[in-house]
């Protein structure tokens, strides 16, 4: 934790140049917080450097689950220090949101931030698109033997794809195709006319699925049919699995072609958006391009669960609302930077409720699930399973402890969906046009709760609170 500390003390003292080349008055706020967390980093190393480095998986789990936490408890100093943001709930919430990739916000006027802060809340969101821990793998041999636990902790999907027989290599090869792929969107957005910083900023937040922009109105600032079309090619990118991204830089395209999850992803998001537009363009009467663009982008950001906006989908016909909402439990490909239920556990569970019809009436019957023409073992049937009851169930649990406090179901549910997808806007009182700035303090907190659980896929989190991983 200490190595990991010092790591986002670089990451702020890097926020802090750019303070301090835009002039700004969060240099000294950016500068100090980078002193803090490399001086306790410093100090955490130190002190335990002579013990034992085993990581076996219950070690794996507390420090994944940890590293985000104090990350987000570190990564808050700047706005408190600034003044930015007054309260730490606030601030905490804010850099969790980036960290976890939603994307939620507290903040009311997004362009009164300091360009150097503004710089570091996008960064937050692209280093934890890839993982903090992914990222240490790549860069630091600090975990030793341990790295494949750590792994398998963070990166999301049933069934995490190696690109690498060695979990290093692979942590190089993911974050490498995420630099490319953040550094050609940078250039693209430049090329459509954004500043240098709202491109950076902007592909930061694109590329991690996160959502963040540096403008209060999103996406929908930028009237630019090129940059809303360039932003939804890549963050339909960025909820494709890397391995995928991998082959096809290697011109591995037959294999791509094959993936079932690739074609129920794609075959979602273009049925879904040809589906929005024929009502958008005879209900709402848009024009043809207008009514394709607006449906295709929402579709994209929200099963991507990135959570940019072109439109206020809550003011669309409420046959639309609800197709938005249903989407949000979809989520983007296995090994992707996406969040959500992930479209391969709808896949594999759409497919196993099919097969359980042919084995009721074939009970003596071997009928397997079958993915890209292999049989799916039953206890990773099993997994998505408890994985889909758990999400729903906490869905339930979220949306009660949230209408407790005031809020009415749909402000409850949308909430709750959305931070736990980590999507950032939901319906009702947290749509695309709002925010989470009203939510009182316990409420903001837990649903920072949320969204860790939902970044770290359940599991990851719940697995802490069981006894038996903590007995010897």
């Amino acid at each position: 934790m200490g190595l990991l500390l010092i790591i986002e003390g670089v990451f702020l003292f890097v926020s802090s140049l750019v303070a301090w080349g835009y002039g700004g008055h969060d240099f000294p706020a950016l500068l100090l917080s980078a002193a803090i967390s490399v001086g306790v980093g410093t100090f955490l190393w130190v002190s335990t450097k002579n013990a034992k480095k085993t990581i076996a998986k219950r070690e794996g789990y507390i420090i994944v689950s940890l590293v985000w936490v104090i990350f987000s408890l570190f990564g808050a100093l700047p706005f408190i220090f600034s003044g930015e943001i007054s309260s730490y709930t606030d601030a905490f919430f804010e850099t969790i949101s980036g960290f976890t990739t939603t994307g939620a916000s507290i903040l009311n006027d997004i362009e009164a931030l300091p360009k150097g802060l503004l710089f570091w809340r996008s960064l937050t969101q692209w280093l934890g698109g890839m993982g903090i821990i992914v990222l240490s793998l790549a860069i630091l041999p600090i975990f030793g033997f341990g790295g494949m636990q750590l792994f398998v902790a963070e990166v999301p999907g049933p069934t995490p794809d190696k690109i690498h027989p060695r979990v290093k290599e692979t942590a190089k090869r993911l974050w490498g195709i995420y630099v490319l792929f953040t550094l050609i969107e940078t250039i693209m957005l430049k090329f459509g006319g954004m500043t240098w910083f709202d491109a950076i900023n902007h592909s930061f937040a694109t590329m991690a699925t996160g959502g963040y922009s540096t403008k209060q109105a999103s996406i929908a600032y930028y009237s630019s049919p090129y940059i809303q079309y360039t932003i939804t090619f890549f963050m339909l990118l960025a909820g494709t699995n890397f391995a995928l991204s991998y082959q096809a830089l290697h011109l591995k395209f037959r294999s791509i072609f094959r993936n079932e999850e690739l074609k129920y992803y794609l075959g979602f998001i273009f049925g879904f958006s040809a589906l929005i537009a024929v009502v958008l363009f005879f209900q709402h009467n848009k024009e043809a391009e207008l009514a394709f663009r607006e449906a295709i982008f929402q579709v994209v950001s929200i099963i991507t669960t990135t959570g940019f906006a072109t439109a206020d989908y809550l003011l669309w016909v409420p046959f639309l609302s609800f197709i938005i909402f249903s989407l949000m439990f979809f989520g983007g490909s296995a090994g992707s930077t996406g969040g959500g239920i992930k479209i391969v556990r709808v896949m594999l569970l759409m497919k196993n409720s099919l097969q359980e019809l042919k084995r009721i009436i074939h009970p003596n019957a071997v009928i397997p699930v079958r993915m890209n023409n292999k049989s799916v073992a039953p206890q990773i049937i099993t997994n998505i399973l408890a994985f889909v009851v758990f999400y729903m169930l906490i869905i339930i649990i979220g949306s009660v402890v949230i209408s407790s406090m005031g809020y009415d179901m749909e402000t409850s549910v949308g909430a709750t969906a959305a931070t736990l997808g980590n999507i950032g806007p939901g319906i009702g009182a947290v749509g695309p046009s709002a925010n989470y700035a009203h939510f009182p303090v316990f409420g903001k907190w837990f649903l920072s709760f949320l969204m860790l659980m939902g970044r770290l896929e359940l599991f990851t989190v719940l697995v802490l609170f069981t006894p038996a991983i903590w007995k010897k």
